[in-house]
């Protein structure tokens, strides 16, 4: 599966939720997260932990390999009037200078990269005693809702490989081999948390949120993406009428120390 988000990139600005506050809030109890950090965000997107980063106070360095991506991505800093520094590069090889960074994140993203790479290459990005954090905004498959229901209508329209975050979390929005990846590194002191929300989505962002996935605007030809919304749409009118749907979410962070 050929997967480019930058094709879907109108969708995934309009329509994908970001990291919810109370995330940010549990990074700032945990003490990783203050003002005045030097941050990295490592496959940002469309920016949302990075804006949530400049929220905090933060000097933010936000890093995607898609230009269409991070043109979505200022744009909605704009709108906010934050400051944060784009650049196009990948998580891998990043060019920043070596310890240069407090806090290197990577949110909804980690399974796209070299793993091994991005992890060496955020320990040299962090000053000892520096953050890494990979998270996760998964939305979480129980039998009977909509996310089962959404999942069985896009394999039937992309039946190829499933998508990484299901293959590394199972479905259940949790990653343990994260663990093993950034221990690999050299970090230390790794500890975790996970929380649900629901999310709530009216049907015709429902439609926008499907369609910025990997395995439907990312992948499909546009044709095929118009008929897969069309189904979506039906989908949703005959078993999930009501408004707004209330979307199961997991957020999952995996917190490592570089020594």
């Amino acid at each position: 599966m050929q997967v480019d988000f930058g094709r879907t990139a109108n969708d995934y600005v309009k329509h994908r939720a970001g990291f919810p506050e109370r995330f940010f809030q549990r990074l700032v109890r945990e003490e990783v997260l203050r003002p005045g950090l030097r941050a990295v965000d490592l496959g940002t997107g469309t920016g949302t932990v990075a804006r949530g980063l400049a929220r905090n106070g933060c000097q933010v360095t936000a890093l995607d390999i898609s230009a269409s991506m991070l043109e979505g991505a200022r744009q909605l800093a704009a709108h906010e009037r934050l400051s944060i520094d784009w650049r196009l590069a990948p998580a891998e090889n990043t060019g920043l200078p070596e310890a240069s960074a407090d806090l290197v994140i990577a949110g909804q993203c980690w399974h796209w990269f070299d793993r091994a790479a991005a992890a060496r290459e955020a320990a040299r990005l962090l000053v000892p005693g520096g953050r890494l954090v990979i998270a996760h905004f998964d939305w979480v498959p129980l039998p009977g809702n909509i996310i089962e229901a959404t999942e069985n209508l896009i394999h039937e329209f992309n039946p190829g490989p499933i998508q990484p975050y299901v293959q590394f979390g199972h479905g259940t929005g949790l990653y343990p081999a994260w663990f093993k990846d950034v221990a690999g590194a050299g970090f230390i002191g790794l500890e975790s948390f996970s929380f649900d929300v629901a999310v709530p989505y009216t049907h015709e962002a429902w439609r926008g949120r499907v369609r910025a996935s990997a395995k439907i605007g990312a992948s499909l030809a546009p044709e095929q993406v118009a008929l897969f919304d069309a189904a979506l749409a039906s989908l949703l009118t005959e078993r999930f009428p009501a408004e707004p749907l209330a979307v199961p979410h997991r957020v999952f962070a995996l917190i490592a120390t570089r020594p």
